[in-house]
């Protein structure tokens, strides 16, 4: 039996892509490598940002409202990092187009990969990171890391 494809924030399988040079390697997220064709992704990597890098949050809304150019994305540097994230999340959608994708687990939390949450600030507030959205936008499942069991 063919196994479906899906994308994978590259961080959960302990690539260190993440903003700190780190990874959040999932034991539960390595173990869908059996089950499934993983397909690693990190839409911040891919729209040019470099790693490590300054942490960066959505300001006036969330991923959702990124999209609708409603909110922003910035760096704890105050420099604005929009256009990174939007090509971050440009890039992932064109893979999962050109592999058939329908379904990815993200990093919950993050201004590009969370799915229920993201933070802002010193806050966790409700709402999508801009991958999330743009995925969602164009039906295809998400499922945060912390759904896996």
């Amino acid at each position: 039996m063919k196994k479906q494809k899906i994308l994978v924030s590259a961080c959960l399988l302990g690539v260190n892509c993440r903003y700190d040079g780190l990874s959040k390697s999932d034991p539960k997220i390595i173990n869908l490598l059996s089950r499934y064709n993983v397909v690693p992704v990190c839409p911040e990597q891919l729209g040019g940002l470099p790693t490590p890098r300054p942490a960066a949050e959505i300001f006036n809304g969330t991923g959702k409202e990124v999209l609708e150019s409603k909110a922003f994305v910035e760096n704890r540097d105050n420099i604005p990092v929009t256009d990174n994230f939007l090509k971050g999340a440009d890039q992932a959608l064109k893979i999962a187009k050109l592999l058939s994708i329908k379904k990815a687990v993200f990093k919950e939390r993050s201004p590009s990969c969370g799915v229920h949450y993201i933070r802002s600030g010193d806050k966790i507030i409700k709402g999508c990171g801009v991958t999330t959205a743009l995925f969602l936008k164009n039906s295809i499942e998400v499922i945060s890391d912390e759904e896996i069991e």
